[in-house]
């Protein structure tokens, strides 16, 4: 008896942990192989902190092979295929990658790891102790792997595996040529960025001013309650802010777009006036054409820019291109490509945070997010006379299936080729004992 209960703990256990590192595995490569970009942009960030800028064009490259890997073994282990070598490759990752997370909570020289992409967002500290946690779960799979039973037979497993890859890979290539399938990032589609821009005042960082004076070559802070203001025998040295509690950040810090006008005399390009809550509070819709890089640009929807840019105007509507490019940059696209755009400049990390296209179009409306498109996929044309709020620009950005939805469907096209090679694994055995 005592061995029977023995053998169910153990069972429980391995099941608890492949559980864990197999779903830890697959969520972590899911949520960034939806957005394969941002995943690119995050490893520029840590090769711009290691000092490996040359390596820059390797990132996205990496970013897909990271994200295919890690989902792909999160699932063979929840199926149980190739265990050995599912457990091996697991733990080369662990083994790489939880040293460098150490270093990173240590050095901090990112503040989101992004090791769960825009979904769901940890502290560095909480990243390592996780990769702890799985390191130990993994041990106890080793030892134990006898125990962990496949879900398919060895002849059906090469094609098992074989569909687990083409689905981690056209998902991850589906969502780099085209925007995410899910935005987890503020500005998603019926966002509204001034509210993302605000926090409640009691949930924010609280500071407090900190006197320093000095008396007899000793200085002593002192803080607004007790500063010595009216004793003369101390001499106010110096005054500065500490955090006294950290709190909940802002979803959106950085948002800050300024206008760029033609000179009068030379027809140069110049900084002009910021324009962030003219675009925020404008009633009427506004068209941003989010280029977060002139030189990098994909030119060839140019032309269908340049068409809603004409067709904006003559309605009525303002239409802005934001880019992040230096003026004269700017100026030299522009005298090459004469488009006519009215050019304001924003951050570059804002810009691609806002849309993963370079260029991209969204659509506003009292700082609200209506709909955006990346360039392969703008709207063909504006309504003439009719309703905007009425055409399908507007209305395709509700009519988008749901996160839910979009999820089930996804669910769906791996489980039910994984369910049929199932059926057919079973109807072989049963013909051969036949």
């Amino acid at each position: 008896m005592k061995l029977m209960w023995n053998r169910k703990g153990t069972d429980l256990a391995v099941m608890i942990a492949r559980l864990l590192v197999g779903g830890l595995f697959t969520f972590s490569g899911f949520v960034k192989a939806v957005d394969p970009l941002g995943t690119a942009y995050k490893i520029e960030d840590y090769l711009i902190e290691m000092g490996l800028s040359q390596l820059m064009a390797l990132s996205l490259p990496l970013s897909l092979v990271m994200v295919v890997c890690e989902f792909m073994l999160g699932m063979m282990l929840l199926l149980g295929l190739w265990r050995k070598v599912t457990l091996r490759f697991t733990g080369l990752f662990l083994l790489f990658f939880t040293p460098l997370t150490l270093w990173i909570a240590l050095a901090n020289p990112v503040e989101d790891c992004g090791c769960f992409g825009d979904a769901f967002k940890i502290s560095n500290w909480a990243t390592f102790w996780k990769n702890i946690v799985l390191l130990a779960a993994l041990l106890l799979l080793f030892l134990k792997q006898e125990r962990i039973t496949p879900l398919f037979g060895r002849r059906m497993a090469p094609a098992a595996t074989g569909l687990l890859l083409l689905f981690a890979l056209l998902f991850a290539l589906h969502n780099l040529n085209r925007l995410p399938m899910f935005d987890f990032r503020p500005y998603h589609i019926g966002a509204s960025i001034p509210e993302q821009m605000e926090v409640d005042p009691e949930l924010a960082d609280i500071y407090e001013t900190v006197f320093i004076y000095q008396k007899d070559g000793v200085e002593k802070e002192f803080t607004e309650e007790n500063y010595p203001w009216n004793d003369s025998t101390w001499t106010f040295v110096d005054m500065r802010s500490r955090l006294v509690r950290e709190g909940i950040k802002p979803a959106i810090e950085d948002f800050a777009v300024t206008v760029l006008y033609p000179d009068t005399e030379s027809g140069s390009l110049t900084v002009g006036s910021d324009i962030t809550d003219q675009i925020l509070l404008e009633p009427d819709w506004l068209f941003l054409m989010i280029a977060p890089s002139l030189e990098k640009m994909e030119l060839r929807h140019l032309d269908q820019f340049s068409l809603l840019h004409r067709l904006a105007e003559e309605e009525g509507y303002s239409f802005y291109l934001l880019t992040a490019s230096p003026i004269d940059v700017v100026e030299a696209w522009e005298a090459r490509h004469r488009t006519g755009f009215r050019f304001a400049i924003a951050d570059e990390k804002v810009l691609k945070t806002m849309i993963r296209s370079n260029p991209g179009l969204m659509l506003l409306r009292e700082g609200v997010v209506i709909n955006k498109w990346d360039d392969s996929q703008l709207p063909d044309s504006l309504p003439s006379g009719d309703s905007l709020e009425a055409s399908q620009l507007v209305q395709r950005g509700n009519w988008q299936l749901g996160d839910t939805g979009r999820l089930l469907m996804l669910s769906l096209l791996l489980l039910i080729p994984l369910s049929l090679l199932k059926w057919l694994e079973k109807r072989s055995v049963r013909r051969e004992k036949n």
